[in-house]
């Protein structure tokens, strides 16, 4: 529940002009919540000038003050970051520390989401990534074989990734320690589910800016997820919710490789109106 100190409360009535859906008014000359259509967005917490807003829903404890040298970055600097990253396909053998997984995680459940549902989800894959990895490789392979047995018009721009999914299980199988073009030997993966593929999205965007922050590399495994999306499986041994969808898999790990510069890009597709 939301609630206002009526002993601190100053009436300035920025509370009741900042919540998104009207639950605050003025009671005998003080903010009152009503806590009937409250999203616990916060708003009312972070708006407050005398700080007068509490809950007990969350840790009180998370909030921080403001202040401009710990909280601001200059927009052409947070741009270039934002430029200056790649995926990274080549990792060193090095385990990621916890303190940086949590901080990932971190960057992850303070992205908005929709309603301030908060409803994505993060499974960590370190010790049982082993297990995963061999059952991906197993389903890409069959999936391939099943679209190569029963190759028409209608799946023959599959045909390419049929190839490559049946002759990556075959090379992997050969050596597996040293032919991994699934997750490239990388230590750690994370995957992102929700019910919202836009908060889910929105989560794994700011997790992969903490990941490049902390010295970090990544790269979504889109070949993970065409195995894992209908294979109850694997989605049993993720603890992927009911109700939930396996939004992203961030693959993670130290780089073994260092860029030099940025590249270009195709001019931006903008409509003007």
């Amino acid at each position: 529940m939301f609630k206002v100190d009526r002993e601190i409360c100053i009436a300035c009535e920025q509370c009741i002009k900042d919540c998104p859906v009207n639950d605050i008014y003025l009671k005998e000359g003080k903010a009152h919540i009503k806590n009937e259509a409250c999203i616990k967005c916060g708003h009312c917490i972070a708006i407050c000038p005398v700080k007068a807003v509490s809950t007990d829903d969350y840790d009180m404890n998370e909030v921080i003050e403001y202040n401009k040298e710990d909280f601001e970055i200059s927009p052409d600097r947070l741009l270039n970051f934002i430029k200056f990253r790649r995926s990274v396909r080549r990792f060193k053998d090095k385990e990621v520390e916890k303190e940086k997984i949590e901080k990932i995680i971190e960057a992850g459940r303070f992205t908005q989401t929709g309603t301030n549902s908060q409803d994505v989800s993060f499974t960590v894959l370190t010790k049982d990534l082993p297990k995963i990895k061999e059952l991906t490789y197993e389903i890409l392979n069959k999936k391939g074989q099943y679209i190569l047995d029963n190759m028409n018009d209608n799946i023959k721009h599959l045909e390419r990734y049929a190839n490559l999914w049946t002759r990556m299980y075959v090379e992997h199988k050969k050596n597996p320690q040293n032919y991994d073009r699934l997750f490239l030997n990388a230590p750690l993966a994370i995957i992102v589910s929700a019910k919202s593929p836009l908060d889910g999205g929105l989560a794994s965007s700011n997790m992969e800016l903490m990941v490049d922050a902390l010295g970090l590399g990544t790269y979504f495994n889109g070949f993970f997820q065409v195995a894992a999306e209908d294979n109850k499986e694997i989605l049993d041994l993720l603890n992927i919710k009911d109700g939930k969808k396996l939004i992203s898999c961030l693959v993670i790990g130290y780089p073994n490789v260092k860029y030099k510069r940025t590249v270009p890009r195709k001019e931006a597709d903008v409509t003007w109106m």
